[in-house]
């Protein structure tokens, strides 16, 4: 596990100055994402938040080699890069260890660059593919996801007389990864530094591919005030909307248990794209989201070898 220590003597690889909005969680993100890295990286990022406000022309808040590829394919852009580096090192030319790590947005992962994600992921490129989980596509105005929860209001899926609000449960993306039976797969918090960093630690030091996603809070998309973004990552973790585990070869391990599992209503309530569901007509929406939170939280638990 790092330590505080540790990590306060290395060097933080993206600047101050970037554009990001007040409050946004992708930063810390990549700076503790960043932290854990041992070894010189290159990053490739999909287009979306983290684009757009760390490398506006002809500025970059980036310290490490950075590569702005289109929406969809990040995953295919560092393969690419990674799978040169090999070649130039077998061919004597590159004699150090780089890490490759691959960023991307919900809306650049769960979905537009899935085909991308998913090819790198079977061909066994050794890199990282973290996705920073918003739960929309809040870079182009706010349209649901994938990822997007059950009864959140987007642009696409408006809240109102017709409608609750999204109607799908999220896709669990992690699962989906676990699937591909690569190395190492894992959910982090930007709220749990600790459990975060010892995971890209891990997750870079496999031999192979590795994919972790982390809930990223959004005060323009959530909605709630700009100084509780880790508190909702927290309340997320804590209400088992959010599990923190890890998947090594096909074992599951939960890494963070909660003392007290929280009713999920204690984080819907805290943010403006859920305020509808607290109106009488929508009380059985609550109930359920909170009945499938209940059912894959008794299921992560029997995967890990856990008691309920």
């Amino acid at each position: 596990m790092a330590t505080l220590k540790e990590l306060s003597n290395k060097e933080i690889l993206i600047s101050s100055g970037h554009r990001a909005c007040a409050g946004c969680g992708f930063p810390i993100i990549i700076k503790q994402a960043l932290l854990a890295a041992e070894n010189p990286v290159v990053v490739a990022c999909a287009t979306g938040c983290m684009e757009v406000c760390t490398t506006i022309y002809p500025y970059t808040a980036w310290k490490v080699p950075f590569i702005h590829n289109a929406f969809e394919n990040a995953a295919s852009t560092l393969s690419g890069v990674e799978a040169a580096y090999k070649s130039l090192s077998r061919q004597g030319k590159l004699d150090k260890k780089i890490d490759f790590i691959a960023f991307g947005g919900d809306g650049g992962t769960y979905d537009i660059g899935f085909q991308a994600l998913s090819g790198a992921m079977e061909r066994g490129h050794n890199m990282l593919y973290i996705c920073y989980d918003n739960q929309a596509y809040m870079n182009t105005g706010i349209q649901r996801s994938s990822a997007t929860p059950r009864g959140a209001n987007t642009t696409t899926s408006p809240a109102g007389t017709e409608s609750y609000g999204k109607k799908q449960y999220r896709k669990d993306l992690s699962a989906v990864m676990v699937a591909h039976e690569i190395p190492y797969v894992a959910q982090a918090s930007p709220s749990n530094w600790n459990d975060l960093v010892t995971k890209v630690k891990k997750a870079l030091a496999v031999e192979g591919p590795a994919f972790m996603n982390i809930i990223q809070p959004c005060v323009l998309g959530w909605k709630y005030p700009s100084d509780q973004s880790i508190e909702l990552a927290k309340l997320a973790v804590d209400t088992c909307f959010w599990p923190l585990y890890e998947v090594e070869n096909g074992e599951y391990k939960l890494t963070y248990r909660p003392k007290e599992k929280k009713p999920v209503e204690d984080w819907l309530k805290r943010q403006g794209r859920f305020r509808h569901l607290f109106k009488p007509e929508n009380a059985e929406i609550l109930k359920e989201i909170q009945e499938d939170i209940d059912t894959r939280w008794s299921r992560l638990l029997a995967k890990c070898g856990e008691e309920a």
